[in-house]
């Protein structure tokens, strides 16, 4: 079946499969892996957090460009005001980001002066596009892929990392894993439902390639094995 012929719910299934595969992808890297079952060493966990931050400090920019694009083309206002919410529930998490690494040793203006890897660029290019002069809309697809992660991942990390992990000071290191785990699962349903209300073409392609594109670059936020 093509998305062109799909019915909402089908096509917001695509998104679903997408965050499957990156889960299962995940689960297979070997870096991902030592993170989620509690045994990723010390490097590799400020690695993965030090990425984490170059993308997530683009979230409020990214979630209020893509709102605020909506409202000047005159298109899902309802849409445009839940993306310029949810761009000011994001502000200011990549501090947890910051304050996990400080936990672990990492000065927050070293950590500031570091080059983020190809795939975060990647994916700050992807996403600046779409926001700012694309298809607004797409950023959903990236929103759910990554919600779908935390929810499907993120505790049971944090639970495993408390539990095995040999990192120095870890138990205070887990915030943004442990706020998003717990945050995420109602994003995802409220997305969810949002998504459904999305009847044009052209808005459900964008959104399903981001979500793919996402599901493609997230890999290489890890550390190379």
């Amino acid at each position: 079946m093509t998305l062109e012929t799909s019915k909402p719910m089908d096509w917001v299934g695509l998104l679903e499969q997408e965050g499957r595969g990156l889960v299962a992808t995940l689960d297979a890297h070997p870096e991902a892996s030592r993170l989620f079952d509690g045994t990723i060493d010390r490097e590799g966990y400020v690695h993965y957090l030090v990425q984490t931050y170059h993308y997530v400090r683009w979230s409020t920019p990214l979630l209020k460009g893509a709102g605020a694009r909506l409202n000047r083309l005159g298109r899902h206002p309802k849409l445009a005001d839940l993306l310029l919410q949810k761009s000011e529930e994001e502000r200011g998490h990549e501090r947890w980001l910051l304050a996990d690494l400080e936990n672990l040793g990492c000065p927050v203006r070293a950590v500031q002066d570091t080059i983020p890897s190809p795939a975060v660029d990647a994916y700050t290019g992807w996403n600046c596009f779409t926001a700012w002069a694309g298809v607004p809309t797409a950023f959903l697809g990236t929103a759910y892929v990554l919600e779908y992660l935390s929810v499907t991942r993120a505790t049971g990390a944090v639970d495993r990392l408390l539990q095995v992990s040999a990192i120095p000071n870890i138990h205070r290191a887990v915030t943004f894993l442990r706020s998003h785990g717990s945050l995420d699962e109602d994003h995802v349903a409220e997305l969810t439902s949002v998504l459904r209300t999305l009847t044009e073409v052209e808005d459900q392609a964008a959104v399903v390639l981001s979500a793919r594109t996402t599901r493609v670059v997230y890999p290489g936020f890890f550390r190379d094995p």
